[in-house]
């Protein structure tokens, strides 16, 4: 049996994967998301951040064919099957049909999409990230033509999945980003801040 992902195996696989600036960061949002939602479990949070750092491994090469070119190199790189699944599965009902069905997969298919809006909200804020709290995000949530691009049906599905509010999942995935702030630059814009 493979042993446990580990954050440091994570980005060992990403190098030269991943390159691009803003993918780079948004492996480092999901990363963080997915650390705040171990701990909401009580989960492993060194391995749900290694599951969600990997997540996009071969998106940046193959964005047309997102995870048809994850499964068999991440297996011979000794990545265990539970993890490859539940990379695979955050792509469910978009490019692959691998439901999710635990808390970490579950996660992952949520805060992969939910990150984005955050990070949108953070970037037009003086402070960023630091100060952003559920309420001034669930008005940008509500907004449809804001962060167009973020999938609100996915996010909702997602969150029914988890049985938890969308608000609520927000307050997990802004709490596990700030910390991260400055590597992902979401500081804020003012000087003073």
């Amino acid at each position: 049996m493979s042993e446990a992902l580990t954050l440091e195996r994570a980005k060992e696989l990403i190098d030269g994967h991943i390159t691009e600036h803003h993918l780079i960061v948004h492996s480092t949002n999901v990363m963080a998301a997915m650390g705040a939602m171990a701990e909401h479990f009580g989960e492993d949070k060194d391995h749900w951040m290694a599951v969600g750092y990997l997540h996009d491994y071969d998106y940046e090469e193959f964005p047309e064919e997102h995870l048809a070119h994850t499964e068999e190199p991440l297996r011979e790189a000794g990545v265990p099957e539970e993890d490859i699944r539940a990379i695979l599965s955050h792509g469910y009902g978009i490019c692959t049909d691998v439901e999710p069905l635990t808390d970490l997969e579950k996660s992952l298919f949520t805060v992969d999409e939910l990150t984005g809006i955050v990070e949108a909200t953070a970037r037009m804020r003086p402070h960023g990230i630091t100060d952003l709290g559920v309420k001034s995000l669930m008005k940008k949530f509500k907004s449809k033509g804001f962060a167009a691009g973020c999938d609100r049906e996915l996010i909702k599905k997602g969150c029914e999945m988890l049985g938890m509010e969308v608000r609520d999942v927000a307050a997990i995935v802004i709490e596990g980003m700030k910390p991260y702030a400055e590597e992902i630059g979401l500081l804020g814009t003012d000087p003073e801040a």
